[in-house]
């Protein structure tokens, strides 16, 4: 990309995004020093959960980074970072839970992530290629390749909303997995805390890809004055 007077469309977006990054960081910190009255860490959980879920065959592995916890629907493993695997603190476990909810929505075939899953090919080549397509469109004046770049990038605006819902119901799985196991409703206004502050920053994600598109059309459209 380059700077051009319309990069102030992003500022909403940055704004959020530093915000959302802030609240995941600090919550994640306040909660992280609150132990779980569980007796579980974060391997220990969600084996527990993916067992009671009838998921026997998904394995737990560790990754390194901090919060860099996953499930990889396609090796069917629930990775989990450094942060919460051995972690019992509330913070960890809602992390931990949130992820064996992603694993129950691959088991349910949950509509928004199947449909997730299905763009994730498509929205890579949208994030990486659109704007280097949009550009040389631009630098080229040809009305073809900025159409074509403004379409790929919107198979990425695409996929940050769909991930809205996943991510929304994975938390509030989260919750409801964590609740019928007896956690104290004190913890789980931890968890609930950490788990809202984590969905922020998909939130900021997904609005940022809406005013880059935004930016893409205005461009194109002082691009053909």
């Amino acid at each position: 990309m380059f700077w051009d007077p319309t990069f102030i469309i992003l500022i909403p977006a940055i704004i959020l995004a530093a915000y959302a990054q802030f609240l995941v960081s600090s919550r994640f910190s306040q909660y992280s020093k609150v132990r779980s009255t569980f007796g579980f860490n974060g391997t220990q959980l969600a084996r527990q959960l993916l067992d009671n879920a009838g998921l026997y065959d998904i394995k737990i592995e560790r990754i390194r980074g901090n919060l860099t916890d996953h499930y990889d629907p396609k090796k069917r493993v629930v990775r989990l970072s450094d942060a919460t695997h051995n972690s019992t603190s509330i913070a960890a476990l809602g992390v931990v839970a949130h992820e064996i909810g992603h694993a129950i929505q691959d088991k349910e075939k949950y509509a928004p992530l199947v449909v997730r899953n299905a763009v994730v090919p498509v929205a890579q080549i949208g994030s990486s290629l659109s704007w280097i397509i949009f550009i040389i469109g631009l630098l080229m004046v040809s009305p073809i390749l900025i159409r074509i770049g403004i379409v790929v990038f919107s198979a990425f605006v695409f996929f940050t909303l769909v991930t809205l819902p996943v991510e929304f119901n994975a938390s509030s799985r989260a919750k409801k997995l964590l609740a019928s196991m007896g956690m104290p409703s004190k913890e789980l206004k931890g968890v609930s805390s950490v788990l809202g502050a984590a969905a922020m920053t998909y939130v900021a994600s997904a609005a940022t890809s809406i005013l880059q598109l935004l930016r893409m059309l205005v461009l194109s459209g002082a691009g053909r004055d």
